[in-house]
């Protein structure tokens, strides 16, 4: 029993931070905070890569991943909540959620939870035409 209360305690507690994910097909950000929303780092297509045209690339999520990695290491975070969001009224993410979630895993931080943020309007202003619609 000795040895058992001796190796939990020698285990070091890891953190926990959440990680938001905001991907268009035109750009990948990725925000991760501590738990109370406190940022603790931020990286985006942009600051990977120069071409504009690659800063939805699955390859570039991935470099993107490595340096949330090389970050979150050193602030000593073990575990994640993604938070994943595409444009408002699309119906998928854009290429780099899925990428950076499969590299973070890889790097050895453990998933507790993905969820969906994306927005979606409920009405919101009426719509151009009157009653009979827009005819052209």
């Amino acid at each position: 029993m000795k040895t058992t209360i001796e190796t939990i305690k020698m285990e070091k507690k890891k953190a926990e931070a959440v990680v938001n994910i905001y991907t268009s097909f035109n750009n990948t950000l990725v925000h991760v905070t501590d738990m109370s929303g406190k940022t603790l780092t931020k990286v985006t297509g942009g600051m990977v890569t120069k071409h504009g045209r690659l800063k939805a690339n699955p390859t570039i999520a991935m470099f993107i991943a490595k340096k949330i990695a090389e970050n979150l290491q050193e602030k000593g975070v073990g575990s994640l909540y993604f938070r994943i969001r595409a444009k408002t009224r699309n119906p998928a993410p854009g290429p780099g959620a899925s990428t950076i979630i499969k590299s973070l895993s890889r790097e050895g931080f453990k998933i507790l939870n993905i969820l969906d943020t994306t927005r979606f309007p409920r009405g919101g202003p009426k719509k151009k035409g009157g009653r009979r619609g827009r005819r052209p």
